[in-house]
């Protein structure tokens, strides 16, 4: 129970070369980290910008709203549904 098995050392050897396996492998990995947050950064304040900037109001509509034309075979009022005349 106090040993560790055959898996608990590969997984131990596999960090291991991977943090100290060359030279400049942390560094590189943490500037690779680095450079993740600042286009983080950079993308979170153009898309606080473009929010920040007003769009163009609204629109106004200009020329006459389409008249409206009667349905042919309408009710008129009547609670049953059917025709007057």
């Amino acid at each position: 129970m106090g040993t560790f098995s055959v898996w608990h050392w590969l997984i131990f050897l596999v960090i291991a070369l991977l943090l100290f396996g060359g030279s400049g492998k942390i560094s590189s990995i943490m500037g690779d980290v680095a450079k993740g947050i600042k286009s983080f950064k950079k993308g979170m304040t153009e898309e606080e910008e473009v929010a920040a900037t007003p769009a163009d109001g609204p629109k106004k509509l200009e020329g006459k709203p389409p008249e409206s034309q009667p349905m042919s075979g309408a009710t008129t009022g009547s609670p049953t549904g059917t025709k007057v005349g």
